[in-house]
């Protein structure tokens, strides 16, 4: 058995001003042919788990492309069209493969291409034709459109945020795209959209822990292949952001509709639930200098590059530095000027200069600082936390520079913290601190919930903030909850309807 593997991943946050060039996507990862292999052995990631599945049942891999970028603005559509011919020029002939199997994300957006993986999915069935199966994972933030049913025989998603679990999604892949292959099953798949847009929330706590669970019970039963709640991705202006339901049964679509509308009438049920108080920075500072534990982790969720944003804001930092902290960092402030103004003086000096906030005004002012060089480093180490554990990184040069009893680490790489390795190549052991600042949404508990005592979530302007009332929305479809507080949910056997009461 011979399986075509790609992967095309990109999560778009279309506030942001910072297009996704083919630039940034040869930063994290640009892969042809065998070096997309190369890159993925041994990672525990999504494509990583795809090959470690396929080697385990002796079915021969067919590696095409991989493309691959943090989160940021548009993708231009001239890179978009580079991606597709990279996937033409490796992808085998007709007859040189039994299924092809994929790694996408699910909120891509490209200049004039709003559903970016309805597109490519339907771009693959025309080069495979209408009998080859394809199985694609999806990312739990993906915005999920019919577009992408009619062109995939099976979208299975990642359950957990932190996506610990996608490794595990890249196995179930090959194993149920091989039982497609043999005609062991005949997936059949239900969409279910809802009215709502919620902001990032974690799996590790309620609602979505609960929602989760009855996904997994519905899982057990006889048939059902898969049922995957969809938070969607907030930070996406498309008619069909929000959250969704995509339930996969063996061979009984009518299943699959009930399963799902009975999910969403559940997600219904919570949906005030998903929505939390702002928390400013100097008030989590406070809080956290109350509590006799440490660490505790304070993490800027409105300026999480995972999300799209230029990971320079100075809310947080100006908080942490007016606190005059002892036994605290922050990281990573990203701003490429500080860091080759460290590296040209070294190590030991004192430098005065303004830091962050260069990007855009949106996440806060410059703040002029006179810190110590206390090291320097080339960024590169493997990642430790229990989500894509073992993958390379290189965030190229670094420095941590120290104002008072605060440590700042300082990269010139839009990236958000997922273990302690940015903090330990600089020699900093995050366990001995009081305050540890961290530039994420959610990914980064995967790691720091086994080493904080506490996490205290900060909330200031930013493109990721989780006060939604704040983004200018285009597209968006309306009426949709939380900005129409009166709409109804109506699921019926035939289709889902929203209406505004007394509308």
């Amino acid at each position: 058995m011979k399986i075509v593997i790609g992967q095309l991943s990109h999560e778009t946050n279309t506030f942001s001003s910072v297009l996704t060039t083919e630039e940034l996507f040869k930063r994290w990862e640009w892969a042809e042919g065998e070096e997309l292999v190369q890159k993925n052995r041994d990672v525990k990631d999504y494509v990583g788990g795809m090959i470690d599945e396929c080697e385990e049942l002796g079915i021969e891999i067919i590696p095409t492309f991989s493309a691959a970028a943090l989160p940021s603005g548009l993708i231009p559509f001239k890179t978009y069209q580079s991606i597709k011919e990279k996937f033409i020029k490796n992808f085998p002939q007709k007859g040189q493969y039994d299924g092809v199997c994929l790694a996408l994300h699910g909120a891509g957006v490209v200049e004039n291409v709003d559903d970016l993986e309805g597109d490519f999915l339907a771009f693959i069935r025309g080069i495979v034709g209408e009998e080859v199966p394809i199985v694609v994972t999806l990312d739990l933030h993906g915005n999920i459109t019919e577009k992408m049913l009619k062109n995939a025989d099976l979208l299975l998603g990642v359950k957990l945020y932190p996506h610990t679990d996608s490794y595990d999604r890249g196995r179930d892949a090959i194993i149920r795209l091989k039982q497609i292959i043999q005609k062991e099953i005949r997936p059949k798949m239900h969409l279910e959209t809802l009215p709502i847009i919620i902001p990032t929330c974690t799996s590790n706590l309620s609602p979505i822990m609960d929602l989760n669970e009855v996904c997994f019970s519905y899982e057990k039963q006889d048939g059902v292949l898969d049922c995957t709640l969809y938070h969607g991705f907030p930070y996406t202006d498309v008619t069909f952001a929000g959250v969704s339901i995509v339930v996969a049964t063996d061979g009984e679509e009518p299943s699959a509709r009930l399963i799902a509308k009975s999910v969403a009438q559940k997600v219904w049920d919570v949906k005030d639930e998903f929505y939390s108080p702002e928390v400013k920075p100097a008030e989590g500072i406070k809080k956290a200098l109350k509590l006799p534990s440490a660490p505790i982790v304070l993490n800027e969720t409105s300026d999480n590059p995972g999300s799209g944003t230029p990971g320079d804001g100075t809310y947080l930092l100006k908080a942490m530095l007016e606190a005059k902290l002892e036994s605290a960092c922050i990281g990573i402030i990203y701003d490429p000027e500080v860091v080759e103004l460290a590296h040209k003086q070294g190590v030991g000096t004192i430098i005065e200069t303004q830091i962050g906030g260069k990007t855009d005004r949106f996440h806060g002012e410059p703040l002029l600082i006179k810190g110590y060089v206390k090291s320097l480093s080339d960024g590169i180490f493997k990642q430790t936390s229990p989500m894509w554990y073992g993958r390379e990184v290189n965030l190229k040069k670094s420095a941590r520079i120290q104002v008072g009893g605060l440590d700042i680490i300082v990269g010139c790489i839009h990236t958000q913290v997922f273990d302690e390795q940015i903090f330990l190549i600089h020699g900093i052991d995050v366990n001995k601190q009081k305050i540890i600042g961290l530039k994420s949404s959610q990914h980064f508990r995967a790691a720091y919930e086994l080493i904080a005592t506490e996490i205290i979530t900060v909330d200031s302007p930013g493109l990721s903030t989780l006060q939604l009332d704040r983004f200018d929305y285009k597209k968006l479809r309306r009426p949709i909850y939380p900005f129409d507080k009166e709409i109804q949910l109506g699921l019926t056997e035939e289709k889902q309807e929203t209406t505004i009461k007394n509308a």
